[in-house]
């Protein structure tokens, strides 16, 4: 084989060798790239997913109060409208003890 010959395969294995290297020196590089967008975009979904839980809870919390205070009103009403029977029988039950005190 020809010194020429030698040289050329040297050359050759040299610059493969330097594109293997340059190759894993990409993948690598690309990958850490791929890592760090990740991590990113984790921590965006992650503060996204924080934001909607906030917001739910808030509306949440704005209908059990616009539920309490129904209930609230009801309870009032349902209130109001026992009294009001009550009353009326009391003033009955008054007028029987008084009729059956005088008649005996």
């Amino acid at each position: 084989m020809s010194f020429e010959a030698v040289t050329a395969i040297e050359e050759a294995e040299t610059k493969a060798r330097q594109l293997k290297a340059d190759a894993l020196a990409a993948a690598k590089s690309a990958e850490a790239a791929a890592v760090e967008e990740g991590k990113l975009a984790l921590e965006s979904a992650r503060k996204k997913a924080a934001a909607e839980v906030r917001e739910l809870r808030a509306k949440s919390d704005e209908k059990a109060k616009q539920d309490a205070m129904e209930l609230a009103s009801d309870t009032e009403n349902k209130k109001a409208a026992m009294r009001a029977r009550a009353d009326a029988r009391m003033e009955k039950a008054a007028a029987l003890i008084v009729e059956r005190v005088v008649n005996g």
